[in-house]
Protein backbone atom coordinates (compact mmCIF):
# COMPACT_ATOMS: atom_id res chain seq x y z
CA UNK A 1 0.00 0.00 0.00
CA UNK A 2 1.27 3.57 -0.46
CA UNK A 3 -0.41 6.67 0.71
CA UNK A 4 -0.59 9.33 -1.20
CA UNK A 5 -2.38 12.97 -1.93
CA UNK A 6 -4.82 13.53 -4.29
CA UNK A 7 -7.22 16.59 -5.62
CA UNK A 8 -11.35 15.65 -6.18
CA UNK A 9 -12.11 17.08 -9.19
CA UNK A 10 -15.72 16.39 -8.69
CA UNK A 11 -17.70 16.01 -5.80
CA UNK A 12 -18.52 13.15 -3.85
CA UNK A 13 -21.33 10.90 -5.84
CA UNK A 14 -22.21 7.64 -3.90
CA UNK A 15 -19.51 6.02 -2.34
CA UNK A 16 -16.56 7.33 -4.83
CA UNK A 17 -14.97 10.62 -6.64
CA UNK A 18 -13.16 11.42 -9.48
CA UNK A 19 -9.35 12.68 -8.27
CA UNK A 20 -6.00 13.43 -9.95
CA UNK A 21 -3.44 10.92 -8.58
CA UNK A 22 0.18 11.21 -9.49
CA UNK A 23 -1.67 13.49 -12.77
CA UNK A 24 -3.66 10.84 -13.34
CA UNK A 25 -7.60 11.11 -12.86
CA UNK A 26 -8.85 8.39 -11.68
CA UNK A 27 -12.05 6.72 -9.62
CA UNK A 28 -11.21 6.81 -6.23
CA UNK A 29 -13.78 5.09 -3.34
CA UNK A 30 -14.66 7.53 -0.17
CA UNK A 31 -15.09 6.65 2.98
CA UNK A 32 -19.01 6.07 3.97
CA UNK A 33 -18.75 9.21 6.44
CA UNK A 34 -16.46 11.60 4.50
CA UNK A 35 -17.82 14.61 2.80
CA UNK A 36 -15.98 15.54 -0.56
CA UNK A 37 -16.33 17.97 -2.59
CA UNK A 38 -14.16 19.20 -5.98
CA UNK A 39 -11.16 20.84 -5.18
CA UNK A 40 -10.38 18.84 -1.69
CA UNK A 41 -7.68 17.74 -0.99
CA UNK A 42 -7.34 13.78 0.17
CA UNK A 43 -5.23 11.31 1.74
CA UNK A 44 -6.11 8.30 -0.37
CA UNK A 45 -4.25 4.85 -0.62
CA UNK A 46 -3.72 2.34 -2.96
CA UNK A 47 -5.30 -1.25 -2.71
CA UNK A 48 -4.42 -3.81 -5.43
CA UNK A 49 -5.52 -1.80 -8.38
CA UNK A 50 -7.96 0.80 -6.45
CA UNK A 51 -7.44 3.83 -4.28
CA UNK A 52 -9.63 4.66 -1.61
CA UNK A 53 -10.16 7.70 0.24
CA UNK A 54 -9.89 7.97 3.87
CA UNK A 55 -9.25 11.52 5.26
CA UNK A 56 -9.73 15.01 3.35
CA UNK A 57 -6.63 16.99 4.07
CA UNK A 58 -8.25 20.30 3.71
CA UNK A 59 -10.95 21.56 1.94
CA UNK A 60 -11.36 23.58 -1.78
CA UNK A 61 -10.77 26.61 -1.59
CA UNK A 62 -13.99 28.90 -1.09
CA UNK A 63 -14.67 30.44 -5.12
CA UNK A 64 -13.25 33.61 -5.01
CA UNK A 65 -15.94 35.88 -4.86
CA UNK A 66 -16.17 38.81 -7.66
CA UNK A 67 -15.46 42.45 -6.18
CA UNK A 68 -17.77 44.73 -4.75
CA UNK A 69 -17.68 47.42 -7.35
CA UNK A 70 -19.19 50.58 -5.05
CA UNK A 71 -21.05 53.03 -7.31
CA UNK A 72 -19.85 56.11 -7.97
CA UNK A 73 -21.52 58.46 -5.82
CA UNK A 74 -24.11 60.95 -7.66
CA UNK A 75 -22.43 63.71 -9.79
CA UNK A 76 -23.22 67.16 -7.57
CA UNK A 77 -25.40 69.32 -8.97
CA UNK A 78 -24.26 71.84 -11.55
CA UNK A 79 -24.16 75.51 -10.01
CA UNK A 80 -25.81 78.03 -12.49
CA UNK A 81 -25.39 81.44 -11.59
CA UNK A 82 -27.39 84.48 -13.16
CA UNK A 83 -28.47 88.56 -12.77
CA UNK A 84 -31.70 89.83 -12.62
CA UNK A 85 -32.47 93.41 -13.19
CA UNK A 86 -35.69 94.49 -11.58
CA UNK A 87 -37.36 97.69 -12.47
CA UNK A 88 -39.39 99.10 -10.11
CA UNK A 89 -43.16 98.72 -11.02
CA UNK A 90 -43.98 102.43 -8.82
CA UNK A 91 -42.09 104.70 -6.63
CA UNK A 92 -43.73 107.25 -4.39
CA UNK A 93 -43.84 109.19 -1.01
CA UNK A 94 -46.34 108.93 1.45
CA UNK A 95 -47.07 111.16 4.39
CA UNK A 96 -49.13 110.40 7.31
CA UNK A 97 -51.40 113.59 7.01
CA UNK A 98 -51.93 113.70 3.61
CA UNK A 99 -51.12 110.46 2.06
CA UNK A 100 -49.45 109.23 -1.37
CA UNK A 101 -47.85 112.34 -3.25
CA UNK A 102 -49.01 112.61 -6.68
CA UNK A 103 -47.48 115.43 -7.92
CA UNK A 104 -43.98 113.32 -8.75
CA UNK A 105 -42.80 109.94 -7.98
CA UNK A 106 -39.41 111.17 -6.58
CA UNK A 107 -38.75 109.26 -3.53
CA UNK A 108 -37.82 111.82 -0.17
CA UNK A 109 -37.44 111.11 3.22
CA UNK A 110 -37.99 113.69 5.68
CA UNK A 111 -39.61 117.00 6.17
CA UNK A 112 -39.96 120.41 5.02
CA UNK A 113 -42.13 123.60 5.62
CA UNK A 114 -44.38 121.00 8.16
CA UNK A 115 -45.72 118.94 5.33
CA UNK A 116 -45.17 115.67 7.16
CA UNK A 117 -42.55 113.19 7.34
CA UNK A 118 -42.02 111.29 3.96
CA UNK A 119 -41.72 107.61 3.51
CA UNK A 120 -40.01 107.19 0.14
CA UNK A 121 -40.51 104.00 -1.62
CA UNK A 122 -40.01 101.93 -4.21
CA UNK A 123 -41.91 98.68 -5.44
CA UNK A 124 -40.96 95.74 -6.77
CA UNK A 125 -43.96 93.77 -7.90
CA UNK A 126 -43.49 89.81 -8.46
CA UNK A 127 -40.45 89.69 -10.76
CA UNK A 128 -37.96 88.73 -7.85
CA UNK A 129 -40.23 85.69 -7.07
CA UNK A 130 -39.73 84.28 -10.45
CA UNK A 131 -35.89 83.37 -8.59
CA UNK A 132 -37.52 81.15 -6.36
CA UNK A 133 -35.19 78.55 -4.71
CA UNK A 134 -32.42 80.97 -5.56
CA UNK A 135 -30.03 81.78 -3.19
CA UNK A 136 -29.47 85.43 -3.71
CA UNK A 137 -25.68 86.57 -3.17
CA UNK A 138 -25.63 89.71 -3.75
CA UNK A 139 -27.78 92.69 -4.61
CA UNK A 140 -27.96 96.70 -5.82
CA UNK A 141 -29.92 99.66 -6.52
CA UNK A 142 -29.11 102.68 -8.91
CA UNK A 143 -29.96 106.02 -6.92
CA UNK A 144 -29.83 109.82 -7.86
CA UNK A 145 -29.91 112.63 -5.48
CA UNK A 146 -32.45 115.96 -7.10
CA UNK A 147 -32.19 119.46 -5.42
CA UNK A 148 -33.92 119.69 -2.02
CA UNK A 149 -32.76 120.22 1.59
CA UNK A 150 -28.85 120.72 2.27
CA UNK A 151 -26.85 120.55 -1.06
CA UNK A 152 -23.88 118.20 1.32
CA UNK A 153 -24.13 114.55 0.87
CA UNK A 154 -26.88 113.87 3.43
CA UNK A 155 -27.12 110.49 5.49
CA UNK A 156 -30.36 108.39 5.18
CA UNK A 157 -31.86 105.59 6.47
CA UNK A 158 -32.94 102.73 4.19
CA UNK A 159 -35.83 100.24 5.06
CA UNK A 160 -37.19 96.78 3.44
CA UNK A 161 -41.03 97.40 2.92
CA UNK A 162 -43.14 94.25 3.06
CA UNK A 163 -45.67 95.10 0.26
CA UNK A 164 -44.69 94.76 -3.27
CA UNK A 165 -47.08 96.77 -4.79
CA UNK A 166 -48.41 100.51 -3.10
CA UNK A 167 -50.60 100.06 -0.72
CA UNK A 168 -53.51 102.50 -0.20
CA UNK A 169 -52.02 103.48 3.68
CA UNK A 170 -48.70 103.72 4.73
CA UNK A 171 -45.94 101.27 3.90
CA UNK A 172 -44.93 98.13 5.97
CA UNK A 173 -41.37 99.09 6.67
CA UNK A 174 -38.96 96.28 8.81
CA UNK A 175 -35.42 95.34 8.96
CA UNK A 176 -33.36 99.03 8.86
CA UNK A 177 -29.48 99.81 7.12
CA UNK A 178 -27.75 103.08 6.62
CA UNK A 179 -28.38 103.87 2.68
CA UNK A 180 -26.84 106.06 -0.31
CA UNK A 181 -25.37 109.17 0.98
CA UNK A 182 -25.31 111.83 -1.84
CA UNK A 183 -24.74 115.51 -2.53
CA UNK A 184 -26.99 117.09 -4.84
CA UNK A 185 -27.11 115.52 -8.92
CA UNK A 186 -24.98 112.33 -7.13
CA UNK A 187 -26.08 109.45 -8.51
CA UNK A 188 -24.28 105.84 -7.76
CA UNK A 189 -25.00 101.85 -7.53
CA UNK A 190 -25.64 101.39 -3.80
CA UNK A 191 -25.66 98.06 -2.60
CA UNK A 192 -28.36 96.56 -0.34
CA UNK A 193 -27.97 93.15 2.33
CA UNK A 194 -28.68 90.18 -0.17
CA UNK A 195 -31.04 88.69 2.55
CA UNK A 196 -33.72 91.48 1.75
CA UNK A 197 -33.20 90.65 -1.57
CA UNK A 198 -33.75 87.08 -0.73
CA UNK A 199 -36.39 88.15 1.63
CA UNK A 200 -38.36 89.53 -1.80
CA UNK A 201 -37.50 86.21 -4.23
CA UNK A 202 -38.99 84.03 -0.99
CA UNK A 203 -41.83 86.66 -1.19
CA UNK A 204 -42.06 87.85 2.72
CA UNK A 205 -40.77 91.68 1.20
CA UNK A 206 -42.34 93.57 -1.68
CA UNK A 207 -39.93 96.80 -2.05
CA UNK A 208 -37.52 99.42 -0.54
CA UNK A 209 -38.06 102.78 1.48
CA UNK A 210 -36.15 105.63 2.98
CA UNK A 211 -37.47 106.74 5.97
CA UNK A 212 -35.84 108.71 9.17
CA UNK A 213 -38.40 109.13 12.20
CA UNK A 214 -36.99 112.12 13.25
CA UNK A 215 -37.52 113.79 9.90
CA UNK A 216 -34.25 114.87 8.83
CA UNK A 217 -32.60 115.13 6.62
CA UNK A 218 -34.41 115.83 4.46
CA UNK A 219 -33.62 114.36 0.82
CA UNK A 220 -35.03 113.70 -2.51
CA UNK A 221 -34.33 110.88 -4.60
CA UNK A 222 -35.20 110.51 -8.36
CA UNK A 223 -37.81 108.22 -9.24
CA UNK A 224 -39.02 106.50 -11.74
CA UNK A 225 -40.85 109.34 -13.70
CA UNK A 226 -37.97 111.85 -13.22
CA UNK A 227 -34.79 109.34 -13.82
CA UNK A 228 -35.07 106.01 -15.98
CA UNK A 229 -32.89 103.98 -14.03
CA UNK A 230 -33.90 104.70 -10.20
CA UNK A 231 -34.38 102.19 -7.87
CA UNK A 232 -33.72 99.59 -10.54
CA UNK A 233 -32.86 96.39 -8.51
CA UNK A 234 -30.09 93.93 -9.37
CA UNK A 235 -30.06 90.60 -7.95
CA UNK A 236 -27.11 88.34 -8.06
CA UNK A 237 -28.20 84.72 -7.93
CA UNK A 238 -26.81 81.00 -7.74
CA UNK A 239 -28.54 77.81 -7.80
CA UNK A 240 -26.98 74.09 -6.91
Amino acid sequence: MSTVLATATTAKSGSTVTATVNGIVTTIEVARDLPVASGDVLLVERVGAQWYAYARVYAAAPAALDPVVEPPPPPKPAVTTGTLVVSPVETRSYRPTYGWRDDNTDVYQGEYGGWGNHTGAAFYGTKPRSLAGATVTRATIRVKRLTAGAYAAQSTTLRLVTQATRPGGAPTLTSSTSGPSLAVGGSTTFTVPASWAQAMVDGTAGGLAVYDSDGSPYVRFAGRGSWSPAFTLTITWQRG
